[in-house]
């Protein structure tokens, strides 16, 4: 019966790998002609090289997706990295690329009666966009943080709820709040509301939390939602190097503003820190200060990344 097990094994990576080195396509274009998923795919032609049946000249000691993604570990403390092959620099094919990684990462390891926390912005809309049906029963999908803003820009998280919610057939928990208030007195006036003191402990609750980071570059989406007026984005600018569901984090992961923070509702970035899985999904150089300091800060155990940006966290210091 083993023997059988492993002849399958054999069988089905030679038939990714012919298909990935010797037709040149795309572990997404394999994953739907074969109607496997894109990790299995990942995992398949992982087999293939360690077991010989394929064999690569390696001249970067990271190139290898598995040797560098056991640096990662290392560096960062983390219970799992993933590192996805982009074969543009583009952030928009970053992005893009990282958002089927991660829902075909979902897809396959969410678990019956789990609490999934969400977050919202770009990455997480790729995310949204290509989850699947999934077999897991009585999943619950609660917003960590809320989503009204003071302008027209489109943060996505009315998408990424819905398609969260139609992905794992459940109705998602809102959170129908601005992130970020004007000042304190307001911000501790709606926390003592009991319904709104409700929904924060579910997102507390929740045992896998899925987010992104934010940087402080003049164009990030956060400061485009009206939350912050000029003097504020400039002095964010200046202590902080990016935001995990709206609350700012220096280069250590230390929090860069308390006082902003004290205004802000959400999940507290402690709270993320003793999840089964926070996953952290973010790439492209121009968020590599921002992914830096959230690993430093210890708020992600896993981590999807690009290989590009990957390299950098570890050619850093």
């Amino acid at each position: 019966m083993k023997t059988d097990v492993r002849n399958k094994r054999i069988l089905d990576s030679l038939k990714v790998a012919r298909l990935y080195y010797e037709s040149g396509m795309g572990q997404v274009e394999i994953a739907k002609k074969l109607n496997i998923s894109r990790p299995t795919v990942s995992r398949l032609l992982q087999y293939a090289l360690e077991n010989g049946l394929v064999k690569i000249d390696i001249i970067d000691p990271f190139s290898s997706m598995t040797s560098l993604e056991q640096a990662l570990v290392k560096k960062f403390n983390l219970k799992e990295a993933h590192v996805v092959p982009v074969e543009s620099s583009n952030y928009d094919d970053i992005v893009e690329a990282l958002g089927v990684y991660t829902a075909d990462y979902l897809y396959d390891t969410i678990q019956d009666n789990d609490k999934i926390g969400v977050s919202w912005g770009r990455t997480m809309h790729q995310v949204a966009d290509n989850l699947k049906l999934s077999p897991a029963q009585n999943v619950q999908v609660v917003e960590l943080k809320g989503s009204v803003t003071y302008t027209p820009t489109p943060v996505y998280g009315e998408d990424v709820l819905k398609k969260f919610g139609d992905a794992f057939q459940t109705s998602p928990v809102v959170l129908p709040l601005p992130v970020v208030f004007e000042n304190k007195v307001t911000h501790d006036i709606v926390l003592k509301d009991r319904h709104i003191s409700k929904l924060i402990k579910l997102g507390e609750e929740t045992n896998v939390v899925l987010f992104t980071v934010g940087t402080v570059r003049d164009e990030a989406l956060l400061f485009k939602t009206g939350y912050f007026d000029k003097k504020e984005i400039a002095e964010l600018q200046e202590s902080a190097v990016g935001d995990i569901c709206s609350r700012f984090f220096d280069v250590d992961g230390e929090i860069a503003s308390s006082e902003i923070n004290s205004r802000t509702i959400g999940i507290e970035l402690d709270k993320l820190k003793d999840k089964d899985k926070s996953i952290l999904v973010a790439g492209g150089m121009r968020k590599l200060q921002s992914i830096r300091g959230a690993l430093k800060g210890n708020y992600a155990n896993c981590l999807i990344i690009d290989v590009e940006t990957a390299q950098a966290l570890i050619e850093q210091d």
